[in-house]
Formats: structure tokens, C-alpha cells, sequence
């Protein structure tokens, strides 16, 4: 079992109310398995889409992409998408919306983005903003990131793997589709979908790496490559 920081112990306390909004859109109220899928381009896995598709909480990040009908890469269900205002949508992010929760990190407020949202985004769509206070300086924290004071922090999809560690200590998290964590030292993105990117200077990839890779160690993380 996952021994919680208290960094992480307080975070979850602090972050109840989206913990209840999360519960109530996985596949139960209490998930044992939770996946966070994030968006390096992977090989076909017949084994890691199953995986993921078989958790109880599937949690995307971004301009994310499922499998299409005969595809077996990252699985096709979703319950919830953690995004930010920069998001490159692709077909799949709007997908049946009705059924998902659309969770809004906006760490970039803290000093210079601005309060907009694209207009391209559905009119009947809501989104829950995620707290900077209660989940984002806490992760920050936790990386030795000074994001009070400087425009540094997470990337979306640690912030998501975060929220899912957070939301449910006791569940097995799954983990794929981050490449940092083997290439702590890139300087540009892959996606699966879209073109490549650079890493943004607002990042520490590095740190964000090591995070996630101790995670593996304790026995309730697994991550897919």
C-alpha cells in the first residue's frame, strides 16, 4: 500500500469535494483501480489497452486520442479529462461529454494567464476548475517547484496522475504515455495526435520524472510503456 506523504495527506483532505465529483463518475464510488493515460505516441499493447479500458476511473489529459474499433493502444473508455487552456482539441476530447468531468488546471493564473476560455468550447459544457491552492502548489511542493514565486509547475498530465494518487491512496493506479519519465532530458513533445512541441520553460520534466517513477517502486503503481 501507498504510504502518503504529508504533502499528499493534506492535499486530499483539502481537495474532498472533487474527490466526491470524481467517485461519481467512475465506474464505482470507491475505485480500486484508477488509469491516468497521457499523450507520448505508443505502440500497439493489447495488454495495456485492456488494461486501462478494465480500470474503474479513466482518467486523459489534454488533445488525447482512444482506439478506434480494431485498434488496441491506449484503450477507448473515458471518464474524466483533466485539461488546460492551451488544449489542442482532437476529435475524441468532445466525445460523448455528457457522460465525462471535465476538470480545468490553470496554474499559469498564479502569474500571467489570462481568465479566457477558446471559443471553439461547447456552449452546454461545463468544466470544474481544479484548486491552484489545494492540488497544484501542493504537487509543487512535492517536486521542490517555487511556483508561489516563479511561473514554474507541473505539466497537465502530472497534475492528473496528482489527482488520481490524491483522490484514491488505496486504489492501483495506472500509468502510461509519459515519456519523461524515461526522457527526463527531452526538449520537445510527441503527441500521439498533432504535431510535436517544445517542452515549455515553465517545466521541469526531470523532477516530475522522478516523482512518478517513485511511485512504481511502492507496489500500488504499475506504469505501461
Amino acid at each position: 500500500m501507498l504510504v502518503l506523504s504529508r504533502l499528499m495527506t493534506a492535499a486530499l483532505g483539502a481537495a474532498s469535494l472533487m474527490v466526491n465529483l470524481l467517485a461519481a463518475y467512475a465506474d464505482r464510488p470507491d475505485p480500486r483501480s484508477v488509469a491516468v493515460v497521457g499523450n507520448q505516441p505508443l505502440p500497439p499493447d493489447p495488454q495495456r489497452a485492456k488494461a486501462i479500458d478494465a480500470c474503474d476511473l479513466v482518467i486523459r489529459v489534454n488533445g488525447f486520442v482512444v482506439d478506434k474499433p480494431g485498434e488496441e493502444v491506449v484503450g477507448s473508455r473515458t471518464h474524466v479529462v483533466v485539461f488546460n487552456r492551451a488544449i489542442r482539441a482532437t476529435p475524441f476530447v468532445f466525445q460523448d461529454y455528457r457522460r465525462r468531468l471535465y476538470l480545468l488546471v490553470e496554474p499559469g493564473r498564479m502569474h500571467w494567464e489570462p481568465e479566457d476560455v477558446p471559443g471553439w468550447w461547447p456552449a452546454d459544457l461545463g468544466a470544474v476548475p481544479v484548486s491552484n491552492r489545494e492540488v497544484v502548489l501542493p504537487l509543487s511542493d512535492a517536486l521542490g517547484l517555487p511556483t508561489r514565486d516563479e511561473p514554474t509547475w507541473s505539466t497537465t498530465g502530472t497534475l492528473a496522475a496528482w489527482i488520481a494518487r490524491t483522490s484514491f491512496p488505496t486504489a492501483q493506479l495506472v500509468l502510461t504515455g509519459f515519456s519523461f519519465i524515461d526522457n527526463p532530458d527531452q526538449t520537445s513533445w510527441e503527441h500521439a495526435a498533432g504535431d510535436s512541441c517544445i517542452v515549455g520553460p515553465e517545466h521541469q520534466i526531470a523532477a516530475e520524472g522522478r516523482l512518478l517513477d517513485s511511485w512504481t517502486k511502492t507496489g500500488d503503481t504499475t506504469l505501461l510503456r
